[in-house]
């Protein structure tokens, strides 16, 4: 089988394969510090053997319960923000076809989402969007307190219960949470709602490959097992005995922190390949909030390609020199469009007569790679050699062993994020939620 890849000749001249080279013992060193859990947050390295330590047994119920609320529902609502949705929501996107929530007839149910966001007219249309339509909810939270998915859920379940009772609403509601602890759990246990297991160990956004992603996916028709084939094998490609130079998590994680090193401060994640802007989104959360700490990191930016390049092209062409490109390429489309002939030819375009649509794809990739270059802004490049639940389960177990190495590196703690309560204190004192009242007092002296 196959496996993805990645190309740095297009950061040399930036930075030297030797540079690169020179940083295989620290790159080591970290590699041994996750998989000994002797770093920080090593409380939080469940997901490193996690491809390959599901059971067969796990799979099985996950899939049985997909497949019951696959029967039951035309709409599958995923409450949760986070890691809790976005693993789940760029395997779902990037594997589904782009128009099927417009088929009247769809075999699987539409799979939307709730609890990522605090909008009023978005629950209110979500709300109205579900009447008169057989839908489950898979709820995903550690704590069940989150604010945006603990609201979004009080309100669904509401609605659901009106619709179908309770005891028809126990059928149809799932979630995925702590195992002992935590208001969700709780709830689960007093209405008797199928769950599933958030690891002690996982922090969200390391999660897709747990329950938080796996049941979602699985609901929307997408196998679970090719997944996880994919990241298990890409386990083994980045585990402690492979060398430095046939490891592409280390050498993404050296290159990108040789190049920060050098005062390229910020790494957008460019697509050539529509179906993946939420595999960039899940990228974005990753890296953000596993390095953006003690005032260091790499600033995560995304864009998708050839569209972007007629809005931030021109930023990326000319603007400040602080940037790198990392590229996701897919080597081989699912299907096949070939150029018609025209016979007045008004657009110029018959020079292209009989070739494919993704041939004049890849020339603009390639364009924009050398343009780009030539601009000042180095570029690594990782390639998929098709898109499918093996490869895209490759790509997302090499980011997340990548960032654990990055972080390391970092000389940060890559699995905590403190710095994302700030908010929430501040947003708690100016609803008067009981036992921020100190809070709340301190802050009106500030508004």
């Amino acid at each position: 089988m196959r496996t993805i890849t990645l190309n740095i000749d297009k950061t040399l001249g930036f930075i030297s394969r030797e540079q690169v080279f020179a940083r295989e013992q620290k790159v080591k060193e970290c590699i041994t510090t996750l998989h000994n859990k002797t770093g920080k947050g090593n409380d939080f390295l469940g997901w490193l053997q996690l491809p390959s330590s599901v059971t067969e047994a796990e799979i099985n119920d996950i899939q049985a319960t997909a497949d019951h609320l696959r029967a039951k529902c035309e709409v599958v609502v995923v409450v949760g923000i986070g890691g809790s949705y976005l693993g789940a929501k760029a395997v779902i996107d990037a594997l589904s076809g782009t128009f099927d929530h417009l088929e009247p007839n769809r075999k699987d149910p539409l799979v939307v989402y709730a609890g990522h966001n605090i909008g009023e007219d978005y629950l209110y249309e979500l709300s109205g969007f579900l009447k008169n339509k057989k839908f489950g909810i898979i709820n995903i939270s550690k704590s069940g307190t989150t604010t945006e998915p603990a609201l979004a859920f009080r309100i669904l379940k509401k609605q659901l219960e009106d619709t179908v009772g309770k005891a028809g609403a126990k059928d149809l509601i799932v979630a995925v949470t702590d195992k002992a602890r935590g208001a969700l759990r709780t709830l689960a246990t007093k209405e008797g709602y199928k769950t599933f297991v958030i690891p002690d160990d996982v922090g969200g956004r390391f999660s897709v490959l747990t329950p938080v992603g796996l049941l979602p996916v699985a609901v929307a028709g997408i196998d679970i097992k090719q997944l996880l084939s994919g990241a298990v094998d890409m386990e083994k490609a980045t585990g402690t005995d492979v060398t430095f130079e046939n490891n592409i998590a280390a050498i993404y994680a050296a290159t990108r922190n040789e190049l920060y090193k050098t005062g390229k401060k910020m790494e957008i994640l460019a697509n050539f390949h529509p179906k993946l802007h939420y595999v960039s989104e899940w990228w974005k959360q990753l890296y953000g909030e596993s390095e953006g700490k003690e005032n260091k990191g790499i600033f995560t930016a995304s864009v998708d390609f050839t569209t972007d390049l007629h809005s931030m092209g021109q930023w990326i062409q000319e603007g400040e020199r602080t940037i790198f490109e990392t590229v996701i390429s897919v080597a081989q489309p699912n299907h096949q469009v070939e150029v018609p002939k025209d016979a007045e030819d008004l657009d110029g375009l018959n020079f292209l007569l009989g070739k494919r649509v993704d041939f004049v794809n890849k020339m603009a990739e390639l364009g924009t790679q050398l343009a780009h270059v030539d601009g000042g802004v180095p570029n690594l490049r990782i390639e998929l050699p098709e898109l499918n639940a093996y490869y895209l389960g490759q790509l997302l177990y090499f980011f997340e062993k990548a960032c654990g190495i990055s972080g390391y590196i970092l000389g940060v703690n890559p699995f905590d994020q403190p710095g994302v309560e700030a908010y929430k204190k501040n947003m708690f004192a100016l609803l008067n939620k009981p036992g921020f009242e100190a809070e709340s007092k301190a802050i009106q002296a500030r508004i």
